[in-house]
């Protein structure tokens, strides 16, 4: 897996994501993303036009940038998401999670209807 950080957007920073994103390889991207959040930007951009794999762990980056990212008033997006992940995070159930949007309350909750669609 490999990483790079383009801050020239300090209101959305984004995070390129290449390579395998597994076990073995995502605690750097997890380490990265704890960084950027800490400056609580806007929005944070995790670009993933050249990923080839993702195990349960890289998606569990996904979920803790999410999380991570609510807590803090960060809307976390994904761009370019390759088929079999977007597959994936419909599967899991992911997608609907990061469709929420943030409140003062914490994640909106009610129908999932009515909930907007999670950026691909």
């Amino acid at each position: 897996m490999s990483m790079t950080v383009d801050r020239s957007d300090p209101d959305a920073p984004l995070i390129r994501v290449a390579g395998d994103l597994a076990y073995t390889t995502a605690a750097p991207l997890r380490t990265e993303v704890d960084r950027v959040l800490a400056e609580a930007p806007a929005a944070l951009v995790l670009d993933f036009a050249d990923l080839r794999f993702i195990d349960s762990t890289g998606l569990g980056v996904i979920v803790h940038a999410w999380r991570e990212g609510q807590a803090g008033g960060t809307v976390l997006e994904l761009r370019t998401v390759p088929r079999f992940l977007a597959t994936i995070l419909d599967l899991t159930g992911v997608t609907g999670l990061l469709a929420r949007p943030i409140t003062d309350s914490g994640p909106a909750t009610g129908d999932p209807a009515e909930q907007p669609t999670a950026p691909a």
